[in-house]
């Protein structure tokens, strides 16, 4: 539900945007999936009070109707006020930024955010949130001043109306965590007990008990028979299709999965009446049937084991079901490859979300990339060919080289920077002078009396070589400070010009290498390529970052650059000379 989105015509947006409804309201309903047989969870009773109240109270209501979202200024969810996801977003400049797991009720408050009408209408605080999080949206809203009734409440504007809010909006999220925990719990007693507290598997009935699961009798006869004839050793799941279709056995109906549109739409009290639907079984299907220990009579336990069933009978013997099983597993071929084929960047692109590996794959003479992301990971780009792949990668190497402007303005930067250094490095060099004089006397006071400093006590031999090694690290430090002069800063941008010329060539010999050539290179000077659906990035490896940093340095930010803090052009240079020197 979280990637459902709600969009909203031209001509009606612009209707909102002119203010047509901005001293109007909409009604907000939602049906709780927790709780399905609560009076007050039914969309028609809230329709009916809510009308009702608005009546009341002289509250216009925009007659305003867009699909999949509203129908005559009534909002209409089906959906968990409960659920929040945990994906949260920390911004350097203060926000905070989480997903809204409800689409209807999110499009609703930006809309009230944006100042397009007066408020909302709703049933009680439990209707319109149960977490903390749409909690805290409601609240700022209605401080900034939007409009939110409630039918059943009352909030005065003081602080005891704040303390009634806050109990209602604590009482709203404990009852979904009392609920929850007791049906977690019950759920695991039964299963300690043998009952099955999920949907049991075809030949069998769920009649919505789970202390008793009865065979189907259109079915469960031909499932013992397939698993009779597998037994045999003469029939391959292939032929058990065929049978099974032959014997007209198909799946028991049901409702297919909504789909997003249908997820938007109108929900209604008869929702349930959609048509239901059944297929014939395929192989695939037969395969999971036949290594099912359901139908040896057992169920999964709490712990997630299997245990013998209190709630229905078997339909095989456990001889048969564990000879089908040795049947299955000697039929079961896998391949290995012991040498994977050889593709260009197998193994270098990676979600940038998730990090999952994106694996090389061929179609008709075109390699692709396809990568298996987490089932939380939005990443939306989860194929790419390898056209599409090199095409980002040249241009973000052509992205490094430096440009004639570019280069004027390192050499801008540098003339500036080099005017400061030779400022502050006048005023401070009688400073560190003074304090590297002070040093040496020290260093030979301790070497003169070292004797003395010994048999007095007041040094130990290990304090005194520490002293020692503490003065020399100073004075080292202190003379690493003066060696930066005007000439070596110089001469270190003259390096960062040549490594950038050098890029140059690198980047044109790239554009007339062969597929695993690129390869070859990248493997060398990157980590990885992050890829996602709107950006591209080239992970270097240790040593080659102040080269890649150079953009950032110049004020242009590369989008596949990771963030970090954009130093100096003096703190660069030491930056790069290490570097250099490391490789």
């Amino acid at each position: 539900m979280t990637n459902v989105n709600i969009l909203i015509p031209d001509q009606i947006l612009a209707e909102i945007e002119r203010g047509t409804y901005r001293n109007k309201y909409l009604i907000y309903n939602r049906k709780s999936t927790d709780e399905a047989e609560n009076q007050k969870n039914s969309l028609a009773f809230q329709s009916a009070e809510n009308a009702k109240f608005s009546d009341r109270e002289k509250l216009e209501i925009a007659k305003l109707s867009i699909n999949g979202f509203c129908s005559s200024g009534v909002i209409s969810e089906k959906h968990s006020g409960y659920k929040e996801t945990d994906d949260v977003i920390l911004t350097e400049d203060g926000m905070v930024q989480y997903s809204i797991d409800r689409p209807k009720f999110q499009k609703l408050m930006m809309l009230l955010h944006q100042g397009y009408f007066k408020g909302v209408i709703c049933l009680c605080w439990d209707r319109i949130s149960r977490n903390k999080g749409d909690d805290t949206i409601l609240r700022k809203l209605m401080r900034s001043g939007v409009d939110v009734r409630f039918v059943y409440s009352n909030y005065d504007q003081s602080s005891s109306g704040e303390l009634h809010m806050d109990i209602d909006g604590m009482f709203a999220q404990h009852h979904s965590r009392v609920t929850s925990e007791k049906v977690r719990l019950a759920n695991r007693l039964k299963r300690s007990q043998g009952k099955c507290t999920y949907r049991a598997p075809i030949g069998y009935l769920n009649e919505g008990s789970a202390d008793h699961k009865p065979q189907d009798p259109d079915r469960a006869p031909i499932i013992k028979e397939l698993f009779e004839l597998y037994a045999t050793g003469e029939w391959s799941l292939p032929d058990l299709e065929r049978h099974a279709n032959k014997q007209g056995l198909r799946t028991v109906p049901k409702r297919p999965k909504r789909t997003k549109a249908e997820m938007l739409a109108d929900v209604t009290e008869n929702d349930n009446q959609r048509e239901k639907i059944s297929t014939p079984l395929r192989t695939g299907r037969i395969g999971r049937i036949l290594r099912d220990p359901f139908y040896m009579g057992l169920v999964i336990g709490p712990d997630g084991l299997h245990i013998p069933s209190t709630c229905h009978e078997p339909l095989v013997s456990k001889e048969t079901f564990d000879l089908v099983q040795a049947l299955l597993a000697s039929r079961r071929v896998s391949k290995y490859y012991e040498k994977k084929a050889l593709q260009p960047f197998r193994g270098f692109i990676r979600c940038a979300k998730c990090r999952r590996a994106y694996t090389p794959y061929v179609k008709k003479g075109i390699v692709y990339y396809s990568a298996k992301c987490l089932p939380t990971c939005k990443n939306k780009r989860r194929n790419c060919n390898y056209d599409f792949v090199e095409s980002k990668i040249s241009a973000l190497l052509a992205r490094l080289v430096l440009s004639d402007e570019e280069t004027e303005m390192l050499d801008a930067q540098a003339s500036t920077e080099l005017a400061l250094l030779e400022e502050r490095r006048l005023r401070e060099q009688s400073s560190r002078e003074r304090e590297m004089a002070t040093i040496r006397e020290d260093l030979a006071y301790l070497r003169v009396h070292q004797l003395d400093l010994l048999k007095s006590g007041a040094y130990s031999p290990e304090a005194l070589s520490k002293e020692r090694d503490n003065l020399e690290n100073r004075l080292d430090k202190l003379a690493d400070k003066a060696a930066w002069s005007e000439a070596s800063m110089r001469a270190l941008v003259e390096d960062v010009v040549k490594s950038s010329e050098l890029l140059k060539n690198v980047a044109r010999l790239y554009e007339l290498a062969k597929p695993l050539e690129k390869d070859n290179f990248l493997k060398k000077v990157c980590s990885e390529l992050l890829l996602d659906e709107k950006t591209a990035q080239l992970s270097p490896k240790v040593g080659l970052e102040p080269v890649f940093r150079l953009k950032n340095l110049l004020g242009a930010q590369p989008t596949w650059f990771s963030e970090r803090e954009n130093h100096g052009l003096l703190e660069f240079l030491k930056e790069f000379q290490i570097s250099s020197e490391h490789d």
